[in-house]
């Protein structure tokens, strides 16, 4: 079973500080990071990156050019722009070529949260087959199946977004709070019930015996994780 390990980051950030916290935050989160403080040599380290975030203000070619560049290398990949510019006309220039742009300051959540839609958006974060247990599941189709009969089990829109958001972030614990403002779109009100019910109906879907789950495991006080 694969993790966010398996997305590799290209980050290009010259301040080493904010460098430095940024990176560690993201490989705290399971990502693999190739961060570089200026744009030389961006091309070359963006083989095999699943996403780019670049600085504006770097020495040498400031971030702008570096991103035109690599989307005429890698038009499939995506960009997030990173800058304490805030003027619209700066925000065009990147959103001329680039997928994102986010202004500094910015909390870790708020970069993590932008690299999950740019993912998602493009397919990166969704290996084409992963097996689990007794399911095979296929990220890209939507399709979750029976490994022994082959059977598929049929899960709702947002079903498959809870599963496929805990899948993204396997081994991680997550919070309530986490998963139903990355899933709905909106901030969690404490004491909804509403993916308490939806993991309930989960399991009786996903789990061989959904009264003693093995896929999605509750934490008591915290919230919800699928082991590898």
């Amino acid at each position: 079973m694969e993790n966010n390990v398996s997305v590799t980051l290209l980050y290009v950030e010259d301040d080493r500080e904010i460098g430095s916290v940024v990176a560690a935050d993201l490989r705290e989160r399971e990502y693999a990071v190739r961060w570089l403080e200026s744009g030389d040599g961006a091309l070359e380290a963006a083989d095999g990156c699943q996403l780019a975030i670049l600085d504006v203000m770097l020495p040498g070619l400031d971030g702008f050019t570096v991103g035109q560049r690599l989307k005429r290398a890698y038009p499939e990949l995506p960009v997030l722009m990173l800058s304490a510019r805030t003027s619209i006309d700066d925000k065009l220039q990147g959103l001329d070529f680039a997928d994102d742009y986010l202004t500094k300051p910015f909390h870790p959540d708020e970069l993590a949260a932008r690299i999950e839609v740019l993912l998602r958006r493009s397919g990166a974060a969704a290996p084409a087959q992963l097996t689990l247990k007794h399911l095979v599941v296929r990220p890209g189709s939507s399709v979750v199946t029976e490994a022994a009969t082959g059977r598929e089990i049929m899960l709702t829109g947002k079903q498959f977004q809870i599963f496929s958001y805990l899948l993204r972030h396997l081994g991680q614990i997550l919070t309530k709070e986490q998963i139903y403002e990355a899933v709905w779109g909106e901030s969690y009100i404490d004491g909804d019930k509403t993916l308490m019910v939806h993991i309930r109906y989960l399991r009786e879907k996903l789990e061989l015996d959904p009264a003693a789950p093995e896929i999605i495991e509750t934490v008591r006080g915290i919230g919800y994780r699928v082991r590898g």
